[in-house]
């Protein structure tokens, strides 16, 4: 494969009860009884066709091979047969999946989101033996036990095919493929919820390995790189010897299960300095940094590769390690940020900034230092990162996340992405996050209190 392939392509006594409950349902994804939802517009329940004789136009599969379908599901699960012929008929599933149409693997999505569902008559049994022990002896045995009554056929399913030794990544790849159905089809939300909560498992950090990966790195795994990066595409063979330079590092997380499939990966420039554009980090021509003088690491691009685990959060982790591994190998670095992307500012000053500033923005590089619309810019991206929440968490998705991981807004940057796409999403500004390691915990609280840490460079933008 070649470059340009790859490049195109969470009374007192009845209270307490009640308080109860909703807690269990709070941390147990799948644990509630789950209403069914109704089909989009034009389309049969799926209750319906299974007892139907006939196929109705735009079926893909009719009732009774939806019904076969229906019957090698439930033989995956079925209590009389061992760990090792469950694993095995997941397999022939899959390998039917492997061959269906997109419709006939729509029809089996929905099969195991609204057919493996718990028993209603035995959650409401273990919940009200739960609730009638609250306060007693019993109270802890009582919790697993409705725990256990929770927990839904459609979890074992997933479990049979993650025996298999591709099964894991069969369903990765299966939830990825799902991922824009979600929005138009409320009846798939089980499953997807589902696979999620066993993903944060699978996946949970302590089976990961973070890897550095270089110019050295089999050719497989730097074709990932190439195909994976998120954030600032990688445009030719040279631009990505020139991200694994001397002067640079990139590390990813791997899982057992997906060998030579980076799950995340950031990549991270070493200077002297704390960068406020990306254009020089991406000059392939540019020598490299002295790495006796580098003081601070740059985190200027963090991708997921994974769409199939959205939702299972893996950069906080990986920030740390990877910290600590610079740290290890180089004790002069004291400064940890990020030149990052503002990838939501644009569309939001399209919906709360005058439309004539808006108008007088159609060429933001063109405007000098002392330019009103610049300051004004300046502001209007202060105000968003600094201030602008949503159910308590920061506005802009790139925000949320290093945010989230305990950084603080630490200054903006004009033009420092003037490409097309920075020019879009942001009009070219930039921001960094700094990872102050002594702080990231007072950080936490404030976004928890719905305060936005943020320097004072940034506070004396406002208006």
């Amino acid at each position: 494969m070649n470059i340009g392939d790859l490049l195109a392509r969470g009374t007192e006594r009845k209270s307490t009860e009640r308080r109860a409950s909703a807690m269990l349902a709070a941390t147990v994804p799948s644990s509630r009884t789950e209403a069914p939802h109704r089909p989009p517009a034009g389309e049969r329940p799926l209750p319906e066709r299974l007892a139907a004789s006939f196929r109705k136009a735009g079926e893909a599969l009719s009732p009774r091979e939806l019904r076969q379908l229906l019957e090698q599901l439930q033989a995956i699960v079925d209590p009389r047969v061992s760990e090792v012929e469950g694993g095995r008929r997941a397999k022939a599933l899959e390998a039917w999946y492997a061959g269906a149409e997109p419709a006939a693997r729509r029809d089996l999505w929905l099969l195991m989101s609204e057919q493996f569902m718990a028993d209603p008559e035995k959650v409401r049994q273990a919940q009200a033996q739960y609730a009638a022990t609250v306060g007693t002896p019993d109270e802890a045995a009582a919790e697993v036990l409705y725990r256990r009554a929770t927990v839904s056929p459609r979890r074992r399913v997933l479990q049979r095919f993650s025996a298999d030794e591709d099964g894991i990544r069969f369903l990765v790849d299966m939830r990825g493929e799902m991922q824009p159905f979600l929005k138009g089809d409320a009846r798939l939300r089980a499953l997807d919820v589902e696979m999620e909560y066993m993903f944060s498992t699978w996946f949970d950090v302590g089976f990961l390995e973070l890897r550095r990966i270089s110019w050295d790195s089999p050719a497989s795994l730097v074709e990932k790189l190439i195909r994976y990066e998120a954030v600032h595409d990688i445009r030719s063979w040279a631009d990505v010897k020139n991200r694994l330079d001397s002067d640079r590092r990139c590390y990813g997380f791997f899982h057992p299960r997906l060998p030579g499939e980076p799950l995340i990966f950031v990549e991270v420039a070493l200077t002297d300095h704390v960068a406020g554009s990306i254009t020089p980090l991406l000059d392939e021509t540019a020598a490299p940094s002295d790495l006796a003088r580098a003081t601070t690491a740059i985190f200027y691009s963090i991708s997921n590769t994974q769409p199939g685990l959205r939702g299972v959060s893996f950069g906080d982790s990986l920030i740390k390690q990877v910290v600590q591994t610079l740290k290890d190998e180089f004790p002069r670095l004291k400064v940890f940020a990020t030149l990052s992307p503002i990838p939501g500012l644009r569309a939001w000053m399209n919906c709360v900034a005058p439309a004539g500033l808006m108008a007088r923005l159609d060429d933001p590089l063109a405007l000098g230092p002392r330019a009103p619309e610049r300051a004004e810019l300046l502001a209007w991206a202060a105000r968003y990162l600094g201030r602008e929440l949503d159910d308590g968490k920061p506005l802009d998705p790139v925000a949320r996340f290093h945010l989230g991981n305990g950084a603080r807004v630490e200054r903006l940057n004009w033009a420092g992405d003037p490409s097309a796409k920075g020019l879009r999403q942001s009009f070219g500004l930039m921001v960094n996050y700094l990872y102050d390691l002594r702080r990231l915990d007072r950080h936490r609280a404030m976004l928890a209190r719905g305060e936005i840490p943020i320097s004072g460079d940034i506070e004396a933008l406002y208006r």
